[in-house]
């Protein structure tokens, strides 16, 4: 038996990750998402063989407008992964994916993570903090060490945290 770490519910599209709901299996397409053919024939592939959630990188704005036609002809819940600009996720949530994901080394300004916490909020999409060293900033992507680093990474997520939370958003996902 696994023991899980209690955690709280978040709904994303018509599923429920985190609580007593089972680990789902995520991927991401490696498509262009702006080519919606091949992004919705390579999503109907994963949801063929078992995935449960997929993440899609939005890199500019054809990827964005994408979104909504992809959204239309697939079943299972879309996490737009949102590069750099904060208005693509705002698109992104208006064309009505199920979560997405930001980086906070690459949205950091606190105006415009307002922004899109409202708009999350509004239309009821969680929000997932999602760090790597690209996260890092500064002082902080100069870490001498590995788990400095790493210690540098939570504390990079935490901090992200607290600001959505600032703003009255709480539905993340780590």
């Amino acid at each position: 038996m696994i023991l899980r770490r209690k955690t709280k519910e978040i709904k994303i599209g018509n599923i429920c990750i985190g609580g007593n709901n089972p680990i789902l299996i995520q991927s991401m397409a490696k498509t262009k998402t702006a080519d919606s053919e091949k992004t919705i024939r390579q999503i109907k592939e994963l949801e063929n063989i078992g995935c449960e959630i997929v993440r899609l990188a939005v890199k500019d704005n054809p990827d964005a407008t994408a979104l909504r036609i992809i959204k239309r002809r697939v079943n299972i819940p879309i996490v737009a992964d949102i590069h750099f600009d904060w208005r693509l996720a705002i698109k992104a949530i208006d064309s009505g994916v199920d979560k997405i994901r930001l980086n906070p080394g690459n949205i950091y300004k606190k105006d415009q993570i307002r922004e899109i916490a409202k708009a999350a909020k509004l239309n009821h999409i969680p929000i997932r903090v999602g760090v790597n060293s690209g996260s890092l900033r500064n002082q902080q992507s100069t870490a001498k060490s590995q788990q400095s680093q790493a210690d540098n990474m939570v504390k990079s997520a935490l901090n992200y945290i607290k600001i959505l939370e600032r703003f009255k958003f709480y539905e993340i996902v780590v």
